[in-house]
């Protein structure tokens, strides 16, 4: 009888752990420096029900969730990102159930939710189309998704710059984000109508940077 084979147990979707380390440091301290804790709270304000929140990093947003939210089902395909979370999800006034996978493949349900909240990971997910579309997926007809994240910058100087950068080494450095894409255009191309929606540069002083070109809102899912 020949020998079994080993199996190799599966690998994570997306394994980025230097970054994962560095984003956990810069993410903490833009909380209060950068003024992203207020952020999150705007975001979130209002949300209830069932939500489905995808690259949930180290779960910086779950301080912020209402307890009229009565679960968190998020998904983190990191795996260093997701230990974090964990730590964070314990500490939580709402259930939060962590999710090894993917937005590209989201392992429930569709129409099983009441929103979704999208939080700086659109432009790292892989396949952006197919990511928004399982949120269509998987949210209730009229559902809300939740929106906050950079993008393509309105200057023809700073988006060239942006798109030389993710045609070269800015995916490569900070664990496969891209500066240029249009998170509101993608979101309306999936079959959403914005509903509402805020531009802002972040930080507001100084330099702009390739990432700060920010927009904040909501959308409803077509049927």
């Amino acid at each position: 009888m020949p020998p079994r084979r080993r199996q190799t147990p599966p690998r994570d979707p997306v394994h980025h752990p230097l970054f994962a380390r560095f984003y956990a440091r810069a993410s903490t301290t833009a909380e209060t420096l950068g003024a992203v804790a207020a952020l999150r709270r705007e975001l979130l304000h209002g949300v209830s029900g069932r939500v489905i929140e995808i690259g949930a990093g180290n779960g910086l947003n779950f301080a912020h969730y209402p307890r009229a939210v009565s679960e968190v089902v998020a998904v983190e395909p990191e795996p260093t990102l997701r230990r974090l979370a964990a730590a964070a999800a314990s500490r939580a006034e709402v259930p939060v159930d962590l999710v090894p996978a993917a937005a590209e493949a989201l392992p429930v349900k569709s129409e099983a939710f009441d929103a979704a909240v999208a939080s700086l990971v659109l432009c790292t997910v892989r396949d952006l189309p197919r990511s928004l579309s399982e949120l269509h997926r998987v949210l209730r007809p009229d559902a809300e998704l939740r929106f906050l994240e950079h993008g393509l910058a309105p200057g023809p100087g700073m988006a060239a710059l942006q798109r030389g950068l993710d045609r070269t080494v800015w995916p490569l450095l900070f664990g496969g984000c891209h500066t240029a894409r249009d998170p509101l255009a993608a979101v309306e191309a999936a079959g959403f109508r914005i509903v509402s929606q805020r531009s802002f540069r972040l930080p507001e002083r100084g330099p702009a940077l390739p990432t700060s070109y920010c927009v904040i809102g909501s959308a409803r899912r077509l049927p």
